[in-house]
Parts: structure tokens; C-alpha cells; sequence
């Protein structure tokens, strides 16, 4: 039995749980290996401190499933049969029914977990999403070896689009040579819709790319990142496009040495709100503080944002293994917005930043 199925069935003691069904992709590939979108269908784990596990996939996925590396029953299903009836079926013909099963309830469905009542009437169904959680969150040697192989490709992603920048052509110009170069390097997708934004767009955290055309004494705003093997990247960079006002270079500036006064905080023991605080106090003491309105950053591993979630009331403690975002940003209508942000692995010795693409303000000519 795997390592991470150990300390999962750990958990389930400590918590005075029997058993969990584990419905989410990525805690599905967590626990075995097996990475697939399922689209509308159930793909699931099954663990039971009473015997084996068992992974629930449609029939046709049955050999994808065993081919990489699952080693314990399979339950493969058609489209016209009821899953959860064949799962309690299983269940009560090779083990017995959970008197009390897991779930994630932030991912689970009303639909399905009526369907999953219906089946299992005597089982409690308690929430699992928080024990699930902490499992992921100390990273191995293996998942730092692949964030920092993401991280690679995501500074090759920024490397891409800025030389990629030339006035006249659109946002959506760009990203498409970002994702085609990156596709040629062997991804096969992004861990989330690239952005590139430019002028006026900036100012706008989450604003959506579009067919705007860019500009000169325009800032350009990039945030990517790339899936590999399972594992997310995620990077922003921000540059300015042949010139750069007064005002623009002292927003970029604060918010640099705002990431680096957080990167500073980034202490084995701390409370990891303290990031957050670390970076908006010295945004706010230049004077910008209304104009950061979001957290410090994210956890990061299989998902593009896991747990933990870096805000200032956060008091979870730092530890090592953990990988996580830290991006402060300034956003200041008409004169546009900026973020920079590095994806941070604690380990004892103190942080180590995974994207390495230059930070200094780029002025592109």
C-alpha cells in the first residue's frame, strides 16, 4: 500500500472515520497515480481502514487506469449503469457497508451525494475536505522536483511573450504564441487561461485578454502557468512597453520591494499571514494600500490554487515542504496595474523561488 494511502488511513483513525470516497481529480491522481478528466462522469478512490482501496473510472478507462501503476481493484462502469448502486453493490458483496464514509464536500454535488444516500441509507457521510487537505500540503521530494520543472517552463512561457511583444499586435496574438511555443516543449496544458493585458486592462486583476492591439508608454501584464505531470506553475511578470511614467515606475517598484519584504517574512515556524501583512504594509505606506485588493498568494501543487490560502488573518505556521504563491499587485484605474509573483518551496534552510525570470523593470523597445 502507497505511502500517501498510509497517512490517509492515518487520518481516518484520528478522525474516527472508516472509510472516504475521494471524487475530486486531484485527489484522485494524489492517492493513485491515475490522471484523467472525467468531464460529467464519477472517477473516484474508495479507502477503507477495514481493506483494500478501490478506484471507480468508466469502463473505457479500465486499462488506462491499470497502466499507470494502479495496483489494487478496479471498478469500471458504463454510461447507462448507476455508479453509486454498483459501488454499494461491491461493497456488499466483497466487504461490508461504511457505518461512516468521508467526503468532499466542497466538490461533491447535491445531486450526487443525494444519489450516494440513497445508496449507503445507514452511512454517515461526514466532510473530508479539510483532512484531505492537509495531506497535500507538505510537498516530497518527487512533487518538488515537478513544481520546479512547471516553474521551468512557466519562465520559458514569459520569456516567450515578451519577445513576443510587437505594437499592433493583440493580447490574444500573444498568448497564442505563448501556448503554441509551450505546446512545442511538450505541454499539454495550462493550469489555467493564460492572461496577457495590456494599458488601461491592467488595472483590472482577473481582466480578460481580448483583441486589443498594443500601444507605446503602455505597461503589459503577463500571468501563466503550465501542468506538468499533474503539477502546476504559476508566474506573473509585468514590463513596460517602449517607455514608462513616473508614476508607473514608482507603482512597479513598491510592489517589487513589496514581494521581497514578503519573500523576507518567509520563516520556518511563522504564521503565514505574515506574508501578506509583510507586503501590504510597505504598499500602503507608499501610499497605495486601497489599490491592493486581493490576498498575498495560494497554495500550489496538483490544483493552481490548494490550500493553504496566504491572507493576513491566516495563523497556519509555516512549514517545510509547503510551495505557495507570493504576488502583490497595484491596480490604479487609467494608469494601469502591476504584479509580480514567484512561486516560493519552504525547506529548512529558508525559501527557495522556483520561477526565476528577471524581475528588474524591463522597458521593451
Amino acid at each position: 500500500m502507497t505511502k500517501r494511502i498510509h497517512a490517509l488511513l492515518k487520518v481516518l483513525e484520528s478522525n474516527q472515520l472508516d472509510s472516504t470516497l475521494i471524487t475530486s481529480k486531484e485527489n484522485v491522481y494524489y492517492l493513485s497515480h491515475y490522471y484523467t478528466d472525467p468531464h460529467e462522469r464519477v472517477i473516484g478512490v474508495y479507502i477503507s481502514r477495514y481493506h483494500d482501496p478501490l478506484l471507480i473510472v468508466p469502463a473505457m478507462e479500465v486499462n488506462d487506469a491499470k497502466a499507470s501503476g494502479w495496483s489494487f481493484e478496479i471498478l469500471g462502469y458504463h454510461d447507462h449503469e448507476d455508479v453509486w448502486k454498483l459501488l454499494a453493490d461491491f461493497l456488499k458483496q466483497n466487504h461490508s457497508l461504511p457505518q461512516s464514509l468521508g467526503i468532499e464536500e466542497d466538490q461533491l454535488s447535491v445531486s450526487r451525494y443525494q444519489a450516494l444516500q440513497k445508496v449507503l441509507p445507514q452511512t454517515v457521510l461526514a466532510p473530508a475536505q479539510e483532512m484531505l487537505a492537509g495531506l497535500r500540503l507538505i510537498k516530497d521530494e518527487r512533487e518538488f522536483e515537478l513544481l520546479k520543472q512547471a516553474a521551468e517552463l512557466a519562465d520559458f512561457g514569459i520569456k516567450t511573450g515578451i519577445h513576443a511583444l510587437q505594437e499592433g499586435r493583440s493580447e490574444l496574438e500573444i498568448i497564442a504564441e505563448i501556448e503554441f511555443a509551450l505546446k512545442k516543449q511538450g505541454v499539454q496544458q495550462m493550469s489555467f487561461s493564460t492572461m496577457v493585458l495590456s494599458g488601461a486592462q491592467t488595472a483590472s486583476p482577473h481582466g480578460s485578454p481580448s483583441k486589443k492591439t498594443l500601444a507605446p508608454h503602455e505597461l503589459i501584464l503577463f500571468d501563466l502557468g503550465v501542468i506538468f505531470n499533474g503539477y502546476c506553475s504559476d508566474i506573473t511578470r509585468t514590463v513596460a512597453f517602449h517607455s514608462v511614467s513616473e508614476e508607473q515606475e514608482k507603482i512597479y517598484h513598491t510592489v517589487l520591494a513589496a514581494e521581497q519584504k514578503s519573500i523576507d517574512a518567509c520563516q520556518i515556524g511563522a504564521p503565514i499571514g505574515e506574508l501578506d501583512q509583510a507586503a501590504r504594509q510597505h504598499i500602503q505606506q507608499a501610499g497605495y494600500g486601497d489599490f491592493f485588493p486581493h490576498r498575498i498568494g495560494h497554495g500550489l501543487g496538483i490544483d493552481v490554487h490548494e490550500y493553504p490560502s496566504i491572507h493576513g488573518q491566516n495563523t497556519v505556521p509555516i512549514q517545510a515542504g509547503m510551495c505557495f504563491t507570493v504576488e502583490p499587485g497595484i491596480y490604479v484605474p487609467e494608469t494601469g496595474g502591476v504584479r509580480i509573483e514567484d512561486m516560493i518551496f519552504m525547506t529548512e534552510e529558508g525559501p527557495k523561488l522556483l520561477t526565476e525570470s528577471p524581475k528588474e523593470l524591463l522597458i521593451i523597445t
